[in-house]
């Protein structure tokens, strides 16, 4: 059997660095760094669309990411993913919701630990679960930076407004 090329690059945004890895049929990681990494010298077509739509993303022009992802996790860690994506752009919700929408009330602290485990940071919109009370919890990039990306959705959908 042949064995996956991963490959790796870094990616500047208006909040800092990200590292993008991946294959040629797959990303499987966007990450917030505090500094960069080697990056390889060539990557496949699929890495700079990704690099493409999260530019759109930062600019305001997209709001839904259509390139292949995959990230390793249990059947339970990919239906909170899976639902994760089905967030709207510019909107949130609590963590009590979303193990709601998994018909699972009970499970919210595994809820709450499978979002921190996400791989695929904005693809896969962590970012957009807060506090039942409202309040900006948890973040693996840092809780500035999920204020700066809500409040940068908000903005793109619906004009000027301050979130927090």
């Amino acid at each position: 059997m042949e064995e996956l090329q991963f490959y790796q690059c870094n990616m500047e945004t208006p909040i800092g660095t990200l590292v993008i890895k991946g294959t040629a049929d797959f990303i499987s990681e966007v990450n917030f760094i505090d500094h960069a990494v080697t990056a390889d010298e060539t990557v496949p077509a699929l890495m700079q669309t990704c690099i493409t739509q999260l530019e759109e993303y930062f600019t305001g022009n997209r709001q839904v990411f259509d390139f292949a992802i995959a990230q390793p996790g249990t059947v339970f860690q990919q239906s909170v993913w899976n639902q994760l994506v089905t967030i709207p752009y510019g909107r949130t919700i609590s963590y009590m919701q979303l193990a709601k929408d998994l018909n699972n009330p009970k499970s919210i602290r595994a809820v709450g630990t499978t979002n921190g485990k996400n791989q695929l940071a904005i693809i896969v919109p962590c970012h957009r679960v807060i506090g039942s009370d409202g309040s900006l919890t948890g973040y693996a990039g840092g809780l500035w930076r999920k204020k700066w990306l809500l409040e940068h959705e908000r903005k793109v959908k619906y004009g000027e407004q301050q979130l927090f």
